[in-house]
């Protein structure tokens, strides 16, 4: 999932902040939608509905830009944020992807007009270098490599020719940033593809980090998109859980029913050792899986479970443990995760309270379900051979 993100080099057109009451009155025009303040101001509210999973109230405001602006790459690329976030919550479920593309299509399709009008257009090679990055983005999680880097050659082709304009800076930086910083760490974390990212400019990571942060900072347009980065970087490759869980205390807190944020959340207070509140947010999570909110299903509940019962493992109540263990092994199934740490680590669990329940053709079963889905390599492949060589099972 990490190895997709490299390809999404370009400013994403995200909305964090909201726009001075009196940008209304000014009503500045520019030559470009993008930057005409009162639209920013329209926009905002937009956004951040989509952001909290009202999709029902973005895009019906999205349709009336459409309305208004019919021959803009605009609303389309609004449309297909809106279905990216909803592909966000579930990586593997490609049941949007068909939709998601069509927007970025068309939304291409306009932009490459308004640049066939104008080549000096610098709004036009913006949408370009985004719609290109989205896409190469999403090829790259499908494992289409090739589709993945040719978008990702296009994307940085319209990046550069969209600079030169300065209001447009803060929001280009992303796209400098997210390049800056994979185009070094993935030939080092996964040399096969090497070939791919010989194909680009060489990056700079620590570089790439500190513009992370300048956007996140700085950035109107970009800002929610470089804290969502930051906090993934800061988790996983970075060691820096307390900045992931400042981070995601904060989008979780301004977009309390976005699901990936509230799991990220929970996720970041469990790294910590903040128990009480990480089960307090995981058993929320459950809850509204359970009440069918917007966003919420297996895989969000996979996380959510899997905390509740290292929690109740942790203080010694063997029963909700083994219960909430289950529940992750179910959830972990409905979204078809065998393979993921959570569902193995789960394994692994009930084998062992099973054989301390004196189970042992059930323990048995479990230990040979990870070593069914597990790599080799694994540690939890490793503890299943191990406890199966111990218990002579």
């Amino acid at each position: 999932m990490v190895v997709g993100i490299v390809f999404s080099l370009v400013p994403i057109l995200t909305y964090g902040q909201s726009a001075p009451e009196d940008s209304l009155m000014e009503m500045k025009r520019s030559p470009y939608l993008l930057l005409d303040r009162g639209l920013q101001y329209r926009i905002t509210k937009s956004i951040n509905s989509m952001y909290n999973f009202d999709f029902e109230t973005a895009e019906r405001d999205f349709q009336v830009i459409a309305y208004q602006y019919p021959n803009h790459p605009l609303p389309d690329f609004l449309m297909a944020l809106s279905y990216w976030w909803r592909i966000e919550v579930d990586i593997t479920n490609e049941s949007y992807d068909d939709i998601f593309l069509a927007y970025i299509d068309r939304a291409n399709e306009k932009a490459e007009a308004l640049f066939d009008e104008d080549p000096t257009n610098k709004e036009a090679a913006f949408f370009l270098a985004a719609g290109y990055g989205f896409e190469g983005r999403l090829k790259a999680e499908r494992k289409s490599w090739t589709g993945a880097a040719w978008a990702g050659k296009n994307a940085l082709k319209y990046m550069e020719l969209s600079r030169g304009e300065e209001e447009f800076n803060p929001e280009l930086l992303l796209g400098d940033a997210l390049f800056n910083y994979f185009s070094v760490w993935i030939p080092d974390n996964y040399p096969l593809l090497k070939p791919v990212m010989a194909l680009f400019p060489k990056g700079n990571k620590d570089l790439g980090l500190e513009q992370l942060e300048q956007v996140a900072t700085n950035a109107f347009y970009t800002r929610i998109e470089a804290m969502y980065f930051l906090f993934r970087l800061y988790a996983s490759q970075e060691k820096k859980p307390y900045e992931a869980l400042r981070i995601s205390s904060y989008l979780h807190e301004k977009f309390p029913n976005n699901p990936y944020f509230h799991r990220s959340y929970a996720r970041h207070l469990y790294t910590v050792g903040r128990w009480s509140e990480a089960v307090e947010e995981s058993g929320e999570i459950l809850k509204r899986i359970e009440t069918g909110m917007t966003g919420y299903e297996s895989n969000s509940g996979r996380y959510a479970a899997f905390y509740m019962a290292q929690y109740y493992e942790r203080i010694g109540n063997r029963d909700e443990a083994k219960y909430y263990y289950l529940k992750t092994l179910s959830y972990g199934e409905e979204s078809e995760s065998q393979e993921s740490g959570y569902y193995l680590h789960s394994l692994v669990q009930l084998g062992q309270i099973a054989l301390e329940e004196n189970q042992k053709a059930l323990a048995k079963d479990y230990f040979k379900k990870v070593k069914k889905y597990a790599k080799r390599k694994h540690p939890a492949h490793q503890a299943a051979r191990d406890f199966i060589k111990k218990n002579k099972l």
